[in-house]
């Protein structure tokens, strides 16, 4: 165990599936390590977000079992910047209850949500549920080049020709959704439920602005150049600094 992060490495067997569970408690980090590989499965386990994110990085698990009272990151937060990079499937397991929380958890990418204290059987049986219905975990991107725009996911860091631009979380979350879904139409609905923690009385005006705030701070203001596209009727695409070319 990495005494400053709780962070906790172990060696994977070949083709077993691995879990890795986010939580700062190191009894319930030991109760669901037992668990977990009892049934079979691989566990890595980190004590904070920052270090569950390394860990993500680096092993690629199957399955990510986060709680939501994190030392450094909230768990919301945590569940955002997983989603922003990879796919795999996100367990909350948490002692808040409220339904609010658990809207906010499912609108930030969660994929099922247990709260504390918890039967082992029902654990187990979700566990294995999500990793049965999971897609083939991708490989994750850790950035996003196009010419004169890089984004880095893991940094939360974007620079235009060099200079690094400074956004607000909004910003950041339109920017990553228009980006990973490059050349996609996405409809304001879309975006909302991609960029905004919890969209639920947000209309699509609010999208509007807040493209229109994402094109000033990159400079891309024309609409006929501007590589964030506004196609009338539909919605919004990223389709690429080329078109800063096309029409230099």
């Amino acid at each position: 165990m990495n005494p400053q992060d709780g962070s906790v490495d172990v060696a994977r067997a070949v083709g077993a599936k691995c879990v890795l569970v986010v939580d700062d408690d190191a009894d319930i980090r030991h109760v669901l390590r037992t668990l977990l590989e009892r049934s079979g499965l691989d566990v890595l386990a980190a004590g904070s977000g920052r270090a569950g994110m390394r860990e993500l990085f680096e092993h690629r698990p199957d399955l990510v079992i986060v709680d939501l009272g994190l030392p450094d990151l909230d768990g919301l937060d945590l569940i955002g910047r997983i989603r922003d990079v990879s796919g795999v499937p996100i367990l909350v397991l948490t002692a808040r209850f409220h339904e609010q929380e658990k809207v906010e958890c499912f609108g930030a990418g969660a994929d099922d949500y247990v709260t504390k204290p918890f039967g082992n059987p029902e654990l187990l049986a979700r566990v294995h549920a999500l990793l049965r219905r999971a897609q083939p975990v991708q490989e994750m991107a850790e950035a996003f080049d196009d010419g004169p725009l890089h984004v880095d996911f893991t940094a939360h860091r974007v620079t235009l020709a060099g200079e690094e631009v400074a956004l607000t979380p909004t910003d950041w979350s339109l920017l990553v959704a228009l980006v990973r879904h490059r050349g996609r139409i996405l409809s304001p609905g879309q975006l909302l439920e991609l960029a905004w923690r919890d969209p639920v009385g947000v209309g699509a005006d609010r999208v509007k602005f807040a493209v229109l705030r994402l094109r000033r701070r990159l400079g891309w203001q024309d609409p006929v150049t501007s590589p964030i596209e506004a196609v009338r009727g539909f919605g919004y695409r990223y389709r690429g600094t080329d078109a800063l070319r096309r029409n230099g």
